[in-house]
């Protein structure tokens, strides 16, 4: 029994002395890879680099590959623009308006509602108010405009731009389109396509008044 005191008190007395002790100086490194990397680092400072800086900005008047800029300003004007002259360039196939309606449940059921009669989830819940049909009068929305106030946002609704892809707006257009026509009761546009027609997946220039809209897909 004493031996066992012993051997305990012995014990406790060797982890207390270890667990005082403050050893700054770094453990042997098994991977040495995994804590130096090989590659510079995106935002790190190396001589061999103009300004020691590894991340430069892209050349003036360069875009991303794929990309081009949408002309119309984030103002009264410009959306105004958009609700009288820009129009969907991608054809309203089952196809597009499919892919438009699994879109439109992922960003935009949850306020406007299923059936865009604006009794989303979250009105339900009273988290948004004041979020109006897609047929009220008052508003009259287009599919510029909708394509609009998807890339810039409205009031308290944000941008939708960073999330979506030019063609993945203009599916979301279509998908609204036909939930505005069923909110009026009428027969929602299908187009069909002849061998002769573009793909639905291609988006040609589209002229917005003087304004020249021309975006590419991704």
């Amino acid at each position: 029994m004493k031996n066992t005191i012993k051997i305990l008190t012995l014990v406790m007395i060797v982890a207390l002395t270890f667990s005082c002790k403050e050893e700054r100086k770094p453990n042997y490194q098994y991977m040495p890879n995994m804590y130096e990397s090989v590659g510079y680092e995106t935002y790190g400072e190396y001589p061999v680099f103009e300004n020691e800086q590894e991340a430069k900005l892209p050349v003036e008047g360069t875009v991303p590959r794929g990309w081009m800029p949408y002309e119309l300003e984030f103002s009264n004007q410009g959306y105004q623009t958009a609700k009288d002259s820009l129009k969907n360039p991608i054809a309203y196939t089952e196809e597009n308006i499919g892919k438009g309606k699994a879109l439109y449940d992922i960003y935009c059921a949850v306020c406007h509602g299923a059936k865009g009669d604006g009794q989303g989830i979250l009105v339900k819940r009273e988290k948004i108010l004041g979020v109006p049909a897609y047929n009220d009068a008052g508003r009259a929305i287009t599919e510029g405009s909708i394509y609009h106030v998807m890339y810039y946002g409205i009031n308290s609704m944000g941008s939708y731009a960073s999330q979506t892809s030019i063609e993945e707006r203009w599916q979301i257009v279509a998908y609204v389109e036909k939930l505005k026509a069923e909110l009026d009761g009428k027969e929602p546009r299908v187009d069909k396509l002849n061998e002769s027609d573009e793909p639905s997946n291609m988006i040609p220039a589209v002229n917005a008044g003087d304004v020249q809209h021309a975006e590419e897909t991704h």
